[in-house]
Parts: C-alpha cells; structure tokens; sequence
C-alpha cells in the first residue's frame, strides 16, 4: 500500500496554531524534526488532535511526560478507519525508515506452522516459525501460537501412523527402534518395520490431510457411517461415528486460517475513514495489499439489532408500483439493477486487489503474516471488521462479501446513531 499523507508545519512557539488544524479521528502520524537525517516519531492514535497536544503542548501539570515539541518541525498523517489499517500503515512507514528493525518496534514475531518435511526420505511434521518459502505448499498456519501449532501436530499424528523421531534415517533392522514402535503408533521405518512404499502411501495421507483440513478422512468415513446406518448396521455405524467425532476434535484445532503457506489467501473487509464507505483489503501471495475502498451508498444495510433492514447507507425515493402487469415486470427487472450493480463494484474492487505486484521481501511477508493472524485470533467481541475466504473452487464468494460489508456498515451505522 501507498500511503498518502497530509502534511502540517509546526512552530514550537505557537503549537496551538499547528494542533488546531488536525482533526478528532483515528490516524498514524509522523512527527519530523528540522534535519532530513533525524529519524521521525511514529505512532497511531484514535485521537489525532488529542494525542499530538499531549505530545506537542508542555504541561506544568505532567513535568515528566513526553515532550516533544522543540524537536518537532512538521506533522505528516494519515486519517484510517480501523485498528487493522492503523496497524498495517505504521508497520510501512516504520519499515521505509528502520527496515527489518520495523518488526522489533511493532513487536511483530513470525507465526507459527505446521511443516510437512515432504523432501525427506522418510517425511515428518515439525513446527516452525520460519518455514521456508521454498516448501511454502508445505508449511500450513499461521497458528495462534506455537503452542497451538504443536496440540495440533501432536494430535493429528495421533490418527495415523507417521514416526516422530527427528533423526536422519537409515533404515536397519538392527535399530533398537522407539517407544511409538512398541506402542504401534508409528511404522517403525527406522529397522524396516514397513516397506518404503507403506511409508509413502502413510505420508501422503497425512499431506493430504493438512492441505484439506481434515476433509480426506472425514469425507470417507462420513459417507461409509451413513452408509451403514442406512443398512441397518449400528454398531459398524457407531464405531464409524466415534472416527469421525475424534477427526473433529482434530480439526477444530485448526481455525479455517489455517491453510498452505502458498495458497493462503484472505478478503478483510473493515471500517474506512470515509462514513460511506467500507475498507477492502487483501491478503494474497504472502501479503496484504488494500485498502480498496467499496462504496456502501445505495445499499440496503441490516440492522443487527433489531433484525429489519432499517438502515440505510444513503436514504433511496421510492416509485409507487404501477396496476399496469408489464410495468410491473419492467420495474422488477430494473430492481435487480442495484444489486448488480454492487456485485459488480465488488469484483472491480477485488480486480483492484488482485493485480500483479512484485513478490514482497522477507521482512514484509514475515510482518503482514503476523498482522493478519494478530488480528484474526483476537477473541470475536474485540475483531472489529470480518473476514471471508475463497469458495472451493478458488473463486471470491461475492454476496458473501456483499453481506460482510453491510455488517461492517452497519456497526458503524450503529456506532455514530446517537443514543
């Protein structure tokens, strides 16, 4: 993203005449000193105007408070809508200035993933916080945590029969072998307890079971329970059914950001700074490119509180129905008009969103990863704004957007109404 940003002058002897000039909103902020070479002062506020005169104006009150008005000569700043927005502009600003140094000041650490070692002879799964961009179809995350990455490994090795040593092997069948392979939790390929192909065909199961969610085991095994059930045959189907519960149980582990690496792809819809309009953004080829902004005016926008469709993002002049039967049909025909009209402004927004753009570096990719999952794993009634994935076939559910936005709308709706 490019961020625009509006300048103001400041005089350390008159900071009430620069102060004035900003408003009472949400913004990042830079603050400049009178040397090109003086590194800036960057920060975000819900309260522009409020925090650079706390910042700016000396107070007898709060001697040891910050002060920073003799080195400040101009204010540059940015008006956003969203924690999200505040959060992704002051990472690029900090990052044009400190370079991977950016990272450390926003407290930003790499996400952890659940590595599939698919090049090695006898594959493993591993957690790490740096998977490699070469094997990104194989690196499945970003979790909440490594501790959340390693319960769901630890779990989902529990279905199949992959080893967990981290050795190099070399399969002999004087290896003393380990405690899974006495347990039968593992094919103990280290003394050739199973042929290399087995071992292939069980790893390949547990690839397959990452890249999909669960879905290659519980597709099957739903299918043979119903089956049963429908032949009468309970018991097979009671056994089947607890399968299913404990794959499940595996795969609620896994939150549906959970994807490969390489295929992780994400549309966050947020408020903007303008009140008719929604923030779109998007996360693609290993970062997050936005904001677009969805115009909302004409949108019929639902009332999450009361349930009816009472708001509106722009009020609409309603025509009286003619009794006339072709007129009708003709009115009917020109009432889908808007709605297509808006699904066709979303896809010229995603359009927007998908255009090629240079790979980005490490140090990028490593920070928009950990800005999206910061913000996706916060508990529900703190994530301000929604987020939609691709349908299964890899294309952008456009309505789904469409109703994303309308609830994004409409909390800001809700929020300015007086009370």
């Amino acid at each position: 993203m490019n961020v625009e940003m509006q300048s103001v002058p400041f005089d350390p002897a008159d900071p009430k005449a620069s102060i004035h000039q900003l408003p009472h909103a949400p913004a990042v902020f830079a603050l400049y000193g009178a040397e090109e070479k003086d590194e800036p002062y960057i920060g975000r506020t819900p309260n522009l105007r409020g925090r650079l005169e706390r910042l700016l104006q000396p107070s007898p009150k709060h001697p040891r408070r910050l002060q920073l008005a003799g080195r400040v000569r101009r204010i540059a700043y940015h008006l956003t809508g969203s924690d999200f927005e505040s959060l992704l502009t002051q990472f690029e600003l900090l990052e044009n200035v400190y370079g991977a140094k950016a990272l450390e000041r926003m407290h930003l650490r790499a996400p952890a993933f659940v590595r599939f070692l698919g090049s090695n002879p006898y594959p493993r799964v591993t957690v790490t916080n740096k998977p490699s961009q070469r094997e990104a179809e194989w690196a499945y995350g970003p979790f909440a945590s490594r501790a959340a990455a390693e319960r769901f490994a630890e779990e989902m090795l529990k279905l199949f029969l992959l080893r967990r040593c981290t050795d190099d092997l070399h399969p002999d069948p004087t290896h003393p072998g380990c405690v899974y392979s006495e347990m039968k939790m593992c094919l103990a390929p280290c003394y050739k307890g199973c042929t290399d192909d087995r071992y292939a065909d069980e790893s390949s199961a547990v690839q397959d079971f990452l890249a999909t969610r669960g879905d290659s085991k519980l597709v099957p095994l739903r299918t043979q329970r119903d089956k049963a059930s429908e032949d009468l045959a309970f018991e097979d189907a009671a056994a089947l059914h607890a399968q299913v519960q404990k794959i499940e149980a595996v795969r609620a582990l896994a939150p549906e950001l959970v994807q490969p690496m390489s295929k992780l792809r994400a549309a966050i819809l947020q408020s903007s700074a303008n009140p008719d309009e929604v923030a779109v953004f998007l996360f693609e080829g290993g970062q997050l490119r936005g904001p677009v902004p969805f115009s909302t005016v004409g949108m019929r926008i639902q009332n999450e509180q009361s349930g009816s469709s009472s708001l509106f993002a722009q009020p609409m002049a309603l025509e009286p129905v003619p009794e006339d039967s072709d007129q009708r049909t003709e009115i009917r025909d020109q009432q889908k008009v808007p709605r297509t009209m808006l699904e066709a402004r979303m896809e010229s927004v995603l359009e927007q969103l998908s255009t090629d753009r240079p790979q980005p570096n490490p140090v990028t990719r490593q920070a928009h990863l950990a800005l999206l999952k910061r913000w996706y794993y916060r508990p529900e009634v703190k994530r301000e704004g929604e987020v939609v994935f691709p349908d299964d076939q890899g294309g952008w559910p456009v309505r789904a957007l469409l109703r994303a936005a309308g609830r994004v709308a409409a909390k800001k709706l809700a929020a300015a109404k007086p009370q």
